[in-house]
């Protein structure tokens, strides 16, 4: 027969026994659960330190509504990084048949720029601010200017122009170090005498004008020369002759060269390439005269 004693030690075993089977069965739960957050990525929490975090000095506000909203409003208006970056470009009609042609790509300074229109493209730098400006010769009635800088960005601009068909305009364009160069000698003009028009003469040299377009100090740069008179002349009729000469250098001997013609003549443009292999460097200081790169202006009397 069990004593009293014999059956509290009974019990008191019994209930430690179920107890542990408890705990046991909750915490091998709580380690599958632990497995599985570690393999979906999750972050477990870390065990308890047993230290207590004293808080100390707690102190409850609430924001006002109206500088909540206006913090909102302020965060929300500010630009996205790109906004301040953003390239554009403007174009605006001048006298001659010229335009008047700017970019602005204010974190882009001093980067490389280079302007398309209708076949012709120079080079040349931003200036420190992300800016550049200058006149283009335009080359067709709607004009359309194409600014793009390295990495694929860009801008375009276009202007009317209706002042075309009063101008008569040949563009000589090449890349590199060609060391070509535009000549017009007006209504029989010799070389060196007035009516030779070139980008080396004064502005006052003869009718027309030679203009140089793009930085020559640049990497491989692109340049263009373009000649511009107008179609009809007061009392002055007659021919222009027109030649592109290549002046034999350190850069260009022995090599070839390769430039474009891009022709205007009552409104209409054409075009006409050129590839020619340069004598060798004992020649150097020597010119070619290449007379068929572009054909002579016919200029009537008004």
């Amino acid at each position: 027969m069990l004593t009293k004693q014999v059956m509290l030690t009974s019990a008191l075993t019994l209930a430690c026994a179920l107890g542990i089977g408890v705990y046991m069965q909750a915490f091998g739960t709580d380690r599958e659960a632990g497995s599985a957050l570690k393999a979906a990525g999750a972050e477990l929490p870390s065990e308890p330190s047993g230290a207590e975090l004293q808080i100390e000095k707690i102190a409850l506000t609430s924001a006002n509504p109206a500088s909540a909203r206006e913090s909102a409003d302020h965060q929300s208006s500010e630009p996205e990084p790109e906004s301040s970056c953003r390239m554009t470009a403007a174009a605006k009609a001048a006298p001659l048949a010229m335009v008047a042609f700017s970019v602005d790509a204010a974190c882009r300074a001093n980067e490389r720029l280079t302007v398309h229109h209708s076949g012709m493209s120079f080079t040349v730098s931003l200036d420190e601010a992300g800016h550049y400006e200058g006149l283009v010769p335009a080359l067709t009635q709607t004009a359309v200017f194409i600014a793009e800088i390295s990495g694929g960005a860009g801008a375009v601009a276009v202007v009317e122009v209706p002042d075309i068909g009063a101008v008569e305009r040949v563009v000589v364009q090449w890349s590199g170090h060609s060391g070509i160069e535009l000549h017009a000698r007006e209504f029989g003009a010799a070389y060196g005498s007035a009516g030779h028009v070139w980008h080396g003469a004064g502005d006052q040299a003869g009718i027309g004008r030679v203009m140089r377009l793009g930085d020559e100090s640049q990497l491989a740069p692109r340049i263009a020369e373009m000649y511009s008179l107008p179609s009809r002349l007061p009392g002055q009729d007659g021919r222009v002759s027109l030649t592109a000469e290549a002046e034999i250098t350190a850069r260009n001997c022995g090599r070839d060269i390769y430039a474009q013609a891009l022709q205007l003549h009552s409104g209409r443009l054409s075009s006409r390439d050129l590839v020619m292999a340069m004598p060798d460097c004992d020649a150097q200081g020597s010119f070619l005269v290449l007379n068929n790169l572009m054909e002579d202006l016919k200029i009537a009397a008004n």
